[in-house]
């Protein structure tokens, strides 16, 4: 009778630790280009006569960077100053004049020994003088550190070498949970739904508008990588994830790992958790 009022305790317990802990929430996104854009696993990818970008919105609060790839013989410069990312009409610069530190620390120590003796007196049990020695060992640690610095400016304009790439990284598209009558804002599984949009409705549409130049001198190019918002999906914590064992060489591992069930380049998502509110929506 004991043991079952002590399972029944702890599993009282267990149940109110995990009531009162925070319980997390994803709302993942769903964008599509304004202009057609070849897809796949990894990318959303445009391309013209002289490069190519690549796009992975994939990140908490989604990522707008991208990789520019120069395909042709000469250096491509790109002109940070005079391109933006945009984002419901509001543009933000990628060239900002600011100014970056890296710093280096090194640090030695020396340890020097050395031997420390003493001579102790006494009578012994049988009434004698006797002297012993006593030896210790002692050591000292003297430590030093010394460090440097370099500063340097932000470049206005970006060099991309022939036939390799570049990786711009600057601004998320959005960090806040999308609220709508249409979605529950902490759905259990039967709630789960997905609110759609136009681009004329969409309540996300974002853009890059780069330029650049083939070679110095040259006639600038400019182009923009527009997107908008089609899809917006609130998840329970569990609905995101996916036990997956790693496999390598033919080898699995013996212990899973959760891996996201929604990765996709056109996709992003926001993490939040439910706090002390009353909403459903």
């Amino acid at each position: 009778m004991k043991t079952k009022v002590k399972l029944l305790a702890l599993g009282l317990f267990a149940a109110f630790i995990t009531s009162c802990a925070p319980q997390t929430y994803f709302q993942v996104y769903k964008a599509s280009p304004t202009h057609e854009m070849e897809a796949n696993s990894a990318s959303l990818v445009y391309e013209d006569d002289h490069c190519m970008v690549f796009y992975n919105l994939w990140a908490d609060g989604g990522n707008m960077g991208f990789r520019f790839y120069n395909k042709t013989d000469q250096n491509i410069y790109l002109y940070l100053d005079q391109s933006f990312f945009v984002i419901n009409g509001m543009a933000h610069d990628y060239y900002k004049n600011r100014v970056f530190t890296n710093s280096s620390n090194l640090a030695s120590s020396v340890t020097r020994s050395g031997v420390a003796s003493a001579s102790l007196s006494g009578i012994t049990a049988l009434g004698l003088l006797q002297t012993n020695s006593l030896t210790t060992a002692k050591s000292a640690v003297a430590s030093t550190s010394s460090g440097s610095a370099v500063s340097y400016h932000e470049a206005p304009v970006v060099c991309i070498p022939s036939k390799t790439s570049k990786i711009f990284v600057e601004y998320s598209i959005n960090n806040v949970p999308y609220r709508s009558c249409d979605l529950f804002r902490y759905p259990n599984r039967k709630q789960m739904s997905t609110q759609t949009f136009t681009k004329e409705d969409s309540p996300f549409v974002f853009s890059n508008r780069l330029l650049y130049t083939v070679g110095e001198g040259s006639i600038p190019i400019g182009f923009t990588n527009e997107f908008y918002v089609t899809e917006i999906t609130n998840l329970p914590e569990r609905e995101m994830f996916d036990a997956h064992n790693e496999e390598f060489c033919g080898q699995k591992s013996m212990t899973p790992t959760r891996v996201y069930t929604k990765v996709s380049p056109a996709r992003f998502f926001i993490k939040y958790t439910k706090g002390g509110d009353i909403w459903k929506h």
